[in-house]
């Protein structure tokens, strides 16, 4: 990538300082020199580009991230998309991503085994356009669980969305082959979620020796394990056993947010919210009124996660950043700075 000067821009430096006016060198993909005021650098060998008083911010990193996901009406129907074309839709999610400003993203599982893997591979030999990315496992989960779509009749697990898993043997089996295919993380559902009748947000379905073994396999190859984890107790699971990246986290109690607190040099929780309030505001269209959403329990989890970030917040427990569903048009003028010190890419 050729040197460029930015010029006559407003940045905004992502350390929380006031915009400012000024000048900011780009070599390769990395930034060089920024200068406050213009015509501060030297524009000698590089391409300069005038933007004419636009903004200039930093790439932006998205915590919770799945480019596999097709926007399907339902998980078997994600999973049921042929290889092929999958691979398709990945690359050009993880486009849309880029043109949007999340320059690094946290793959929070993928459709099937290696769909973020290839696509993190492609990305990093310049065969695809897309943000640096921490590729993630398929979800593991249990009979029932989050990610079960086994049917009695179709006894083929390749047709269900999660791997499902029963006791640490299969766990240590399941976990072992998603390593050896190279995963940057393990991704496990501990907790239910509203959209899955049997399985509320607020129930919890892997015991304690599952979790530590998965976690004891990640951390031999030095990798990263991520958990679905909204329910109290699938919490404080993520903090025994040392999950660093805790997606949702809507229930909580004094003894869960204390064990968090204690911890907070150790966890990020990216809680993912705007899926509640879309369920329970903006989804009627697709069949789900606002009575219905109430029913599945979206509003009591609402008024939960809202009660709980509150609490996070004021505890200085890390929350991360989502990004909210992408439409192929969104852009971010200039998204060219390395990501927030909040996530840094040589640390996470």
């Amino acid at each position: 990538m050729a040197n460029v000067l930015f010029t006559n821009v407003r940045i905004i430096d992502g350390t929380g300082a006031q915009p400012y006016a000024g000048e900011v060198l780009v070599q390769g993909n990395r930034i060089a020199r920024i200068g406050r005021s213009a015509r501060s650098l030297p524009t000698a060998g590089v391409s300069v580009i005038d933007a004419a008083g636009a903004t200039l911010m930093p790439g932006m990193v998205e915590a919770h991230t799945h480019f596999s996901w097709n926007d399907a009406a339902t998980l078997m129907e994600i999973q049921l998309m042929p290889l092929e074309e999958h691979v398709l839709w990945t690359a050009t999610v993880a486009k849309r991503y880029l043109e949007a400003g999340w320059t690094s993203c946290v793959g929070a599982a993928c459709a099937k085994p290696r769909l973020d893997v290839v696509v993190r591979n492609a990305i990093n030999e310049g065969l695809i356009p897309g943000p640096r990315y921490l590729a993630a496992s398929q979800e593991i989960t249990v009979a029932g669980g989050l990610g079960d779509e086994t049917l009695p009749h179709i006894p083929w697990p390749e047709f269900s969305f999660g791997v499902v898993v029963s006791g640490p043997d299969e766990m240590r089996r399941a976990v072992r082959m998603f390593l050896k295919y190279g995963v940057d993380s393990i991704k496990l559902n501990l907790s239910g979620d509203n959209f899955v009748a049997a399985a509320r947000a607020e129930t919890t379905w892997m015991t304690d020796e599952e979790v530590a073994v998965a976690v004891r396999e990640a951390k031999m190859r030095n990798k990263r394990v991520t958990a679905h984890a909204r329910s109290c107790e699938s919490i404080k699971q993520c903090v025994r056993h040392g999950i660093e990246v805790i997606y949702h986290a809507s229930f909580t109690d004094e003894e869960s947010l204390d064990m968090l607190e204690a911890n907070k040099d150790k966890h990020f929780v990216a809680p993912g919210i705007a899926i509640l309030y879309a369920m329970l505001n903006e989804a009627e269209a697709w069949g789900i009124t606002k009575a219905k959403a109430v029913d599945m329990g979206y509003q009591v989890e609402w008024e939960a996660a809202l009660e709980s970030l509150r609490k996070m917040h004021k505890r200085g427990i890390r929350v991360l950043p989502l990004a909210p569903p992408l439409e192929p048009k969104i852009s971010v003028l200039l998204p060219l700075f390395p990501p927030f010190p909040l996530l840094p890419a040589d640390d996470f």
